[in-house]
């Protein structure tokens, strides 16, 4: 049964942590993230729970150590934030093609340079295409729920592949809210055990991890492991809904808010999708058929189910978190037109970029971008790439 409790995202994503109580833990720490292994290391000190903590010298070392534990067979997990997903960035390609389930807790904050420990999605965002499937939370919920789930998707005999859950630095992490929290045996019961049928340490059963391919074998280990991750779609949907009949909340791909006749819609990912909610209420109070398309999981990528959900509307707005410096706009702007024009739904679409290193994103901001579709579902030409909220000499 559902309990009430007050925690932080990270507090959140810890007490799941230690709900799930993976077998191997590597961490080095890393702000917002700090308090995620913080936390962990001392429900094990006080034996809550018996997962091997291993401290490195360094995020590259917590992501080997994590592939290493992994290949063993063992359950693996490890968390971090922006420089120290960066150092991972040879690793994160190993885990993913050596098709080990492992789980990264990514707490999210800007890239360098200049430095800045605030939200922005440039870390994950720049680990796109490491073939990790990729979570993102709006709030402290969804920061537990999804942590849960990621273990039941990435161990799936379908997939085999690693799990990236995201949640915003500071702004979820750090910030307290009202949460359900599920009973520990009803966590361990829907994550279950793991019992790889192929592992280094498999007595009898010798296997090679990661070795090397030479071009006759190395595309179709690049292809298979396309074909998992379009296989996880199936079963993310899977997870998602065992969860919803479990504890009776979350939903799977995105969640659409106020849409069903909106003539207007922001798509965006993470926290700010609260904030454009509150707009949405306000403009809907105001007699504007506006919603909000929250895009939880970006990879796989849900394009068709995305195409689907807004051709009925008139203008989009497509708002990245993230700067991509292609002179065009943000990944996830790019993704949603390719997805749009290959599904035939010819609407119109902004592109924005809002929040980099933590910039304020208000309602009156999101307000302002809802406008802008009006005027672009009126034939009115909308400057594209737009930052929202930027400083300028006017």
């Amino acid at each position: 049964m559902s309990r009430k409790d007050r925690m932080s995202g990270n507090e959140a994503v810890a007490f799941a942590i230690r709900q799930v109580n993976p077998d191997v833990m590597p961490a080095f720490p890393i702000t917002p993230s700090t308090e995620i292994p913080q936390m962990v290391s001392t429900y094990i000190a006080n034996g809550e729970m018996d997962t091997e903590f291993i401290p490195v010298e360094s995020e590259h070392s917590s992501m080997s150590a994590a592939i290493g534990s992994e290949a063993a067979g063992a359950r693996s997990m490890t968390a971090t934030s922006s420089c120290g997903l960066a150092f991972m960035w040879e690793e994160l390609l190993v885990a993913a093609s050596n098709r080990l389930p492992v789980v990264l807790t990514l707490v999210n904050r800007t890239l360098s340079g200049p430095i800045n420990i605030n939200c922005d999605h440039s870390d994950g965002m720049g680990a796109r295409d490491t073939g990790w499937i990729q979570i993102y939370a709006e709030n402290n919920q969804e920061a537990y729920d999804n942590y849960i789930q990621a273990f039941p998707i990435a161990e799936d005999k379908r997939v085999h592949l690693p799990v990236m859950v995201c949640q915003d630095g500071f702004i979820t992490s750090h910030a307290v809210e009202n949460i359900l929290v599920e009973e520990d045996e009803d966590v361990k019961e829907f994550v279950g055990e793991y019992h790889p049928e192929e592992f280094l340490l498999n007595p009898g059963k010798p296997v090679s991890v990661g070795p090397y391919a030479v071009s006759a074998y190395s595309m179709e280990a690049k292809y298979n492991q396309e074909l998992a991750m379009e296989a996880s779609k199936e079963v993310i949907a899977e997870v998602a809904q065992k969860f919803r009949d479990k504890f009776g909340r979350g939903f799977t791909f995105f969640e659409e808010y106020r849409t069903e006749d909106a003539d207007y819609i922001m798509l965006i990912m993470g926290s700010a999708a609260g904030t454009a909610k509150e707009a949405v209420d306000e403009l809907r109070d105001a007699g504007v058929k506006a919603g909000v398309l929250k895009l939880r999981v970006f990879r796989p990528f849900p394009e068709d189910e995305i195409a689907k959900a807004l051709r009925g509307c008139k203008a989009v707005a497509i708002m990245d978190r993230c700067e991509s410096y292609n002179g065009n706009g943000g990944p996830l702007s790019s993704e949603v037109c390719a997805a749009l024009y290959r599904n035939e739904v010819f609407i119109k679409t902004v592109s924005y970029v809002y929040g980099l290193a933590g910039r304020d994103f208000t309602v009156d901001s999101a307000k302002k971008v809802f406008s802008q579709l009006e005027e672009a579902a009126k034939g009115v030409k909308i400057k594209q790439h737009t930052y929202v909220g930027l400083r300028t000499k006017s």
